[in-house]
């Protein structure tokens, strides 16, 4: 579950730009809130199961302003940012006690072993060249 929205708004002074850069940072953290990462704890044949989910905020933004010698011009502002989330684990409650259990990603294991396969023939081939 990804989300992704684009937002063009015309920004005329610099306090607006900062504004609207304050708001977005405020909507994006609001992402990261536990209700996100934790779901609706569900029933079933007397378990109490809650799901867990990883949430990943990233955003970066800039302005400017300024113009020629005569006060002409100037204005600039922009940004941009991204959130993700995935499951990670179920949180299983039963006559027993609590215990996690997670949730595999077949790819992003996949993803591991091969960035770690590339690096090591990566250093395997400095090695050979004597680097």
């Amino acid at each position: 579950m990804s989300e992704e929205e684009k937002i063009e708004v015309e920004v005329t002074d610099p306090g607006q730009a900062i504004d609207m850069a304050q708001e977005t940072i405020e909507a994006f953290l609001d992402t990261a809130d536990v209700s996100k990462v934790y779901g609706e704890p569900v029933e079933h044949e007397g378990n109490l199961i809650i799901p867990a989910a990883e949430v990943v905020v990233g955003m970066g933004f800039g302005a400017g302003y300024g113009g020629d010698h005569k006060g002409d011009g100037g204005g600039g502002s922009g940004g941009g940012g991204k959130t993700f989330s995935r499951p990670v684990a179920v949180v299983i409650s039963d006559k027993n006690g609590v215990r996690v259990e997670p949730v595999m990603d077949p790819t992003k294991i996949a993803l591991t072993m091969f960035t770690s396969l590339g690096f090591m023939f990566a250093t395997l081939a400095k090695m050979r060249k004597g680097k």
